[in-house]
């Protein structure tokens, strides 16, 4: 068997991440994630004298939230620095709990989107619409709770067959990234097993599911210029557009 779409012959199937691999969203979480951050730290900074190290958008974004569930990221990051929090309640974003400050940064990543819109990256959606064509399984995969709504403005939901996220994960028990169960559960979604079965993904969390989960294929997607972390944390092959895999032989 030939390769299809710069993919292994036995690839029958392509799990999406969705921010920074199909939609140019990881943009806006991260200068959501910085405001709701640096907001609690200055707070913290001024009621206990503790110097205020901001939020890194680069470093901290990658190393921390990037790819995991909202709560996961609250809890990776506080405890970088140190920091304990309550976990709940979540029906206040005001209260400084790990998830009032994961349903914060949600508010502001959704006011984002009403007020912009939803950009894709054109070789992305020329990559999904040729594994389409080739008859390739295709999923979507994210920890987003707002992937259905991400898809429908962006307009490319109709190119999915199926779709777990933050939502899907809730209602399953479903651990986030770095471990595979939401890509494993993309596979069986689609009836494939997960040697069959491509990973597209942009964080190192992401990739290390790949990996985890034994899949066929695991493609990084180098938009920070982290080419080198992300081979480290599994890809296969590391590309800075999906468009490349239309070139390869």
């Amino acid at each position: 068997m030939a390769p299809v779409l710069g993919l292994p012959p036995t690839i029958r199937a392509c799990l999406f991440d969705l921010d920074g691999v199909l939609t140019q969203t990881a943009t806006a979480h991260a200068s959501a994630w910085k405001e709701t951050f640096d907001a609690y730290l200055r707070a913290r900074a001024d009621a206990t004298g503790e110097p205020f190290v901001e939020f890194d958008k680069v470093e901290d974004y990658r190393a921390y939230v990037d790819g995991r569930r909202r709560y996961d990221g609250v809890r990776a990051f506080l405890a970088s620095r140190g920091i304990e929090l309550p976990e709940g309640p979540s029906d206040d974003p005001s209260i400084e709990t790990v998830q009032g400050l994961g349903d914060r940064k949600n508010e502001l990543v959704r006011d984002v989107i009403r007020r912009d819109g939803v950009h894709t990256f054109e070789g992305s959606v020329r990559f999904v619409e040729a594994a389409r064509d080739a008859g390739l399984r295709r999923a979507v995969v994210s920890a987003s709770e707002n992937t259905h709504d991400v898809l429908e403005v962006a307009g490319i939901a109709d190119l999915f067959e199926e779709r777990i996220d933050g939502i899907v994960a809730k209602q399953q028990g479903l651990q986030g990234k770095p471990a595979p169960d939401t890509f494993l559960a993309g596979a069986r979604a689609l009836g494939i097993p997960p040697d069959e079965a491509a990973v597209f993904e942009d964080a190192l969390a992401g990739v290390e599911a790949g990996r985890a989960g034994r899949f066929g294929f695991v493609v990084g997607v180098d938009r920070l210029g982290q080419a080198e972390a992300l081979h480290e944390h599994g890809a296969d092959i590391v590309v800075s557009d999906l468009a490349e895999l239309l070139e390869r032989p």
